[in-house]
């Protein structure tokens, strides 16, 4: 990441921006908590702020670099046992997902013109293996979707072979890139497509079924590997460690009254905190970490790569919340997958 001269920023004062071309002043494309806060503090110096937040807007957006009337620096506040230690950053959930922050969505579609022959639109679809293909004049007006199944349905009926007896003309799945995702599901589900329409009127794009799973794939399996982590870290810490343990950590963070001696009442970075015999902010904990991992009776696992791999999962678990176009990357996968799958064999 790299940040722009603050000149550069007060002389963009006003200017209204897509948000891809705001990351890009910063050399990065993916709102990813370090990068929001980074961004904030860059803008507050220079004296800005944009409208709407970068940080929550939907991808798609367009933001206004405004003035803001004051700055503040922020302090740590008082500790409050009720505001966990590791939340996930402010603003870091999505608000809503639309349609049109999918990728395809938004980056065009090979389309038929009205009067092609139908064997145009064929071997186009079997060469880019596709299962539907818009027919189309100028991007604006749709004069149907030809399938397989419309396809099917022309030869059972006998039709003429052309393209106008191939296409479907009828309830076509078209939504605006502004329509919230889940409200299109329905509709995508039945036809196993759906077409959008850009804020011009054109169609724009086409989401499938099939990128709606490769999509939750990529954004709920991270999530559901955490969750097992978590799990599994209570269950073999909480079978092996006394409250004691676990009140020494939870004094670093909460008030006496909140101390309860609980390993489902930690939050991750606590995990860290029992079992890192080299933390030196810390070295009370440090001297309590060791006899913690001699309690958890694996003598045979190396104490330095899961304490290491335990604290990559902590980062990673901090960045996974935002929706973006990337995928997690697959080496933060492959942290994720070995990690739980360590923790099975531990929690045996």
């Amino acid at each position: 990441m790299k940040k722009p001269p603050t000149a550069q920023l007060i002389a963009l004062k006003g200017a209204e921006l897509a948000l891809s071309e705001l990351l890009a002043l910063y050399e990065v494309r993916v709102r990813q908590a370090g990068v929001i806060r980074e961004i904030s503090e860059s803008l507050a110096a220079a004296g800005l702020t944009t409208l709407p937040d970068f940080s929550t807007c939907p991808t798609l957006a367009r933001v206004r670099l405004v003035p803001v009337a004051t700055t503040t620096t922020v302090t740590p506040a008082e500790e409050d046992p009720a505001v966990p230690a590791d939340p996930l950053p402010p603003g870091a959930l999505p608000q809503r997902l639309l349609l049109g922050d999918l990728p395809s969505a938004v980056v065009g579609l090979q389309c038929v013109p009205r009067g092609a022959e139908l064997s145009q639109a064929t071997y186009l679809m079997r060469y880019e293996g596709y299962n539907q293909i818009p027919v189309v004049s100028n991007m604006t007006e749709l004069h149907g979707v030809v399938t397989w199944k419309s396809i099917a349905l022309m030869y059972e009926n006998g039709w003429d072979l052309t393209l106008e007896n191939a296409m479907q003309q009828e309830s076509l799945p078209v939504f605006d890139s502004r329509e919230d995702l889940f409200s299109c599901l329905p509709m995508l589900v039945d036809h196993g497509y759906v077409l959008v329409r850009g804020q011009d009127g054109r169609i724009s794009g086409i989401v499938t079924y099939q990128e709606i799973v490769r999509r939750f794939q990529n954004t709920a399996r991270p999530f559901f590997l955490l969750g097992e982590i978590e799990s599994l870290l209570r269950r073999w810490l909480g079978a092996r460690l006394d409250a004691e343990a676990v009140v020494a950590v939870q004094a670093t963070n909460r008030k006496p009254e909140h101390r309860t001696g609980k390993v489902e009442d930690l939050m991750f970075g606590d995990y860290v905190l029992l079992l890192d015999g080299t933390q030196q902010k810390k070295p009370a904990l440090a001297q309590r970490a060791d006899a913690n991992w001699i309690a958890l009776g694996r003598p045979g696992l190396d104490r330095g790569q899961f304490v290491h791999h335990l604290q990559r999962v902590q980062a990673i678990r901090n960045r996974i919340a935002h929706f973006d176009d990337d995928p997690l990357p697959p080496e933060d996968m492959r942290d994720l997958t070995s990690f739980a799958r360590q923790l099975r064999d531990c929690v045996r």
